[in-house]
């Protein structure tokens, strides 16, 4: 049965309110498409019952509360959680406990902020349904007078100056979440301190074999040879041999002596056995083409190219500077032996290297 079948004096009475909540238009042969209207509104428990708004100002307030706490857990994970420990989540099994628990308290710090922000919204906010016509969009002065007349019957309606248990609770949650993102910001300062200057590398520290896991003799070396070494004592079964090798990693090249040109890299040397980082400058890749003609290392991720008879300088491609050189010797026993560190960090540049 459609609406016109309907006697009139049994259609809904309209209750319109300032808002146009309850007119309603009914279709006809001319307009088969009118605008039903608004409903009318129905007020929530929380616009007649004060003891229900004070409720659910507290349930906001929790939720606030509860991102703090999370806030300041998971500053305190970061802190106190060692890096290499686990525990056993079912059913994700054995995982990092400093990533489980900085996830599980970033996740309910963002959750309760919204979770909260939801609930003052849908309990305590203004439900009206405003509709308003289309305007143009260029700003007219009334447009603007009508935004802010808006904007000021939001603030008002949204009850934060009223309601200051939930202001104070969502400022305090606002405030301190951001930490969560400073925390993290402490990985980028520079708490390395002087590792990244400093290597394994010291004087007396015998030269390995990185294949033999021997110690090398001159003789060993021959020319036009390209040997890599690590130092005496580090094995790879040592818990920290990644991070180590990763900064002392050698090449052994010998050049005849008179094809040295550059003064102090023939001081360093050993009867024309020259030890250079095999750490590329430009990215840390590890260096591993060598051209015996021409003395180059090529490094194979992006071409840097360095001349060996001449201070590995750079001779091509995207690399800053040239390869630190490790001053090198014999010992009694004729085996090669570091005379201390290399005299610069090895590797790329960063930013406080002077």
């Amino acid at each position: 049965m459609s609406s016109q079948d309907i006697p009139e004096e049994n259609l809904p009475a309209e209750q319109v309110d300032e808002h146009g909540h309850g007119a309603v238009a009914l279709a006809d042969e001319t307009n088969p498409f009118a605008d039903p209207g608004l409903p009318p509104h129905e007020p929530r428990i929380q616009d007649i019952d004060e003891r229900a708004a004070k409720r659910s100002e507290r349930v906001v307030a929790m939720l606030f509360t509860l991102s703090m706490l999370a806030t300041v857990g998971f500053i305190a994970s970061y802190v106190a959680i060692p890096r290499d420990e686990s525990i056993f989540v079912f059913p994700l099994g054995h995982i990092s406990a400093l990533n489980f628990a900085l996830g599980m308290t970033l996740g309910v710090a963002l959750f309760a902020i919204g979770a909260g922000a939801v609930h003052w919204a849908r309990t305590l906010m203004s439900d009206v349904e405003i509709a308003d016509q289309r305007h143009p969009i260029e700003a007219e002065p009334e447009v603007k007078a009508k935004v802010l007349a808006d904007f000021k019957q939001g603030a008002k309606e949204s009850a934060l100056g009223r309601r200051k248990l939930i202001r104070n609770t969502m400022f305090g949650a606002l405030a301190l979440f951001p930490l969560s993102g400073v925390m993290l910001l402490r990985d980028l300062g520079p708490l390395p301190g002087t590792k990244l200057r400093h290597t394994l590398w010291s004087k007396g520290k015998l030269l390995v074999n990185m294949n033999t896991n021997e110690p090398l003799r001159a003789s060993d070396v021959a020319v036009g040879s390209l040997t890599f070494a690590k130092p005496e004592g580090l094995e790879e079964h040592d818990e920290d041999f990644q991070l180590q090798i990763a900064k002392a990693a050698l090449m052994i090249v010998r050049l005849q002596p008179e094809n040295i040109k550059d003064k102090r890299e023939l001081a360093w040397s050993h009867e024309g056995i020259v030890a250079y980082s095999k750490i590329c400058t430009h990215v840390g890749c590890p260096i591993s083409l060598y051209e015996q003609q021409t003395h180059h290392v090529l490094c194979p991720c992006h071409q840097s190219t360095f001349d060996l008879s001449d201070g590995a300088r750079v001779i091509f491609g995207p690399a800053g500077h040239a390869l630190p050189q490790l001053r090198i010797g014999v010992n009694e026993q004729g085996y090669l032996e570091a005379l201390g560190d290399f005299e610069e960090p090895v590797g790329p540049a960063f930013w406080e290297r002077g």
